[in-house]
């Protein structure tokens, strides 16, 4: 398996971990709408996606990370937005491999830290996050507005 930086060219192999991913949080099967999302945000430069491929080039999962910032710190961080792994690669180590990607992406990038949320019915998520060493935080709520 290897990580590789999505570009462009690799849309095709994105859309259909996104859809699913989609999919997963409750959303209508939208491969088109999958495509256009992915391509827009590579073409643009507004993420990173990491992609997990195997030796024959299928693609096994990815993650997507936005960049942002943290006005209390004064400094950049990553948000690790999307993490999904097809259902025939789970159990494999493509998620933890995908994290360790992330990790090394900020580290390289000199960021503060990598800041994400899942569902808190997710708890195979948590235990993978937690056992990567991050810490859910307390004392704070998330709020949105939808517009």
């Amino acid at each position: 398996m290897d990580i590789i930086k999505a570009a462009l060219a690799d849309v095709a192999l994105v859309a259909p971990l996104f859809d699913a991913y989609r999919v997963f949080y409750g959303q209508a099967s939208n491969l088109a709408l999958a495509e256009e999302f992915i391509a827009e945000r590579l073409a643009n430069n507004e993420s990173v996606i990491l992609l997990a491929v195997d030796n024959s080039g299928n693609a096994l999962g990815f993650t997507q990370l936005y960049p942002s910032f943290s006005s209390v710190s004064a400094a950049r961080i990553w948000v690790l937005n999307d993490l999904f792994v097809s259902a025939n690669a789970r159990r494999q180590g493509v998620a933890t491999q995908l994290m360790h990607a992330a990790k090394e992406l900020g580290i390289k990038t000199g960021v503060k830290g990598l800041a994400l949320e899942t569902g808190v019915n997710n708890v195979n998520a948590q235990r993978l996050y937690e056992s990567l060493g991050y810490v859910k935080e307390s004392g704070s709520y998330h709020y949105f507005l939808n517009l």
